[in-house]
């Protein structure tokens, strides 16, 4: 009677194989979590937060000013101008950067001075580098 199963050298070949195409999968994803951070905080930027923004502002007529900051998409604010239509939480939570830095806002922007800026100061956290994720060019 023989037994079934297999032997050590089939064994070793597909422990080869798999180690072969693991070398070849782990270097093509490796630098890839940065480059996810990134999308992460452009998601963040161009969509989530500025869709809290835009809400606000159109039941408000204008956006939360500097000093209000995003805190006025989470609660109510009682520094002027305070809003008459909140009609909030305009997001759940102000969410930090993939980074764990907060967002940085300002109304009226720098750069978008009919609305706001809204930026992450990336991996470095340093403002005004290369690094810098931002809603404008």
């Amino acid at each position: 009677m023989r037994r079934r199963g297999f032997t050590l050298i089939e064994l070793m070949i597909v422990v080869v194989i798999i180690v072969a195409l693991a070398s070849m999968v782990v270097p093509r994803l490796s630098g890839r979590t940065e480059q996810a951070k990134k999308a992460v905080a452009k998601a963040d930027i161009v969509s989530n937060i500025s869709m809290g923004l835009k809400l606000y502002e159109l039941d408000n007529g204008n956006f939360p000013t500097t000093e209000q900051g995003l805190n006025a998409l989470v609660t109510i604010p009682t520094s002027a101008p305070v809003p008459n239509n909140w009609n909030g939480p305009y997001i759940e939570n102000i969410p930090t950067d993939p980074w764990g830095n907060p967002y940085k806002y300002r109304s009226p922007g720098n750069y978008n001075k009919a609305t706001y800026d809204l930026y992450s100061i990336g991996k470095d956290a340093q403002e005004e580098t290369d690094d810098d994720i931002k809603n404008w060019k």
